[in-house]
């Protein structure tokens, strides 16, 4: 088997990619992972179409969707200037700016390597080094794995 890297990026070039590629034998020869959490995601490559228009500024990328709050959350949300949205988009955007911590990161890559690297020679010695922050002892006990695998678990852990 061959691994290959085809797309990063929003689930929407994801889609594209997947839309260009040649037809293949089996849907399960591709993988999609989520790179927050490593999960690995499925696509149902024959429902593979536009979707339905949402509520909400399709164009900008903004969905309606519901948040529920105790009353003393939004009355604080109602004074906060540019108004509850504003804020709340404020605060997803710091926080995901401040970044998984070390330990989601690390998670990540296990479950990525998990699907992908499980049966590589050295998967359990690569995984210790991993939750022991030996960025040094993974990439000595992966330097045999495919590139694009190695290299994803790499930037997982222990990239930016």
């Amino acid at each position: 088997m061959t691994e290959n890297w085809l797309a990063t990026g929003s689930r929407n070039h994801i889609v594209e990619t997947l839309r260009d590629l040649p037809d293949v034998a089996r849907s399960s020869d591709i993988l999609v992972f989520d790179d927050e959490t490593g999960q690995q995601i499925d696509f149902d490559l024959r429902a593979l179409e536009v979707e339905p228009p949402k509520r909400g500024r399709p164009k900008l990328g903004v969905t309606s969707k519901e948040v529920t709050l105790l009353p003393r959350h939004w009355e604080w949300l109602a004074r906060q200037p540019g108004g509850a949205s504003a804020t709340l988009r404020k605060l997803v955007d710091t926080a995901r700016k401040a970044g998984s911590s070390d330990r989601e990161k690390r998670d990540a890559a296990y479950h990525f390597l998990s699907a992908m690297a499980g049966d590589y020679p050295h998967f359990e010695d690569a995984i210790r080094a991993l939750y022991a922050n030996d960025q040094s002892r993974f990439e000595t006990l992966t330097a045999d794995w495919p590139v694009a695998v190695r290299e994803h678990g790499l930037n997982l852990a222990w990239g930016e």
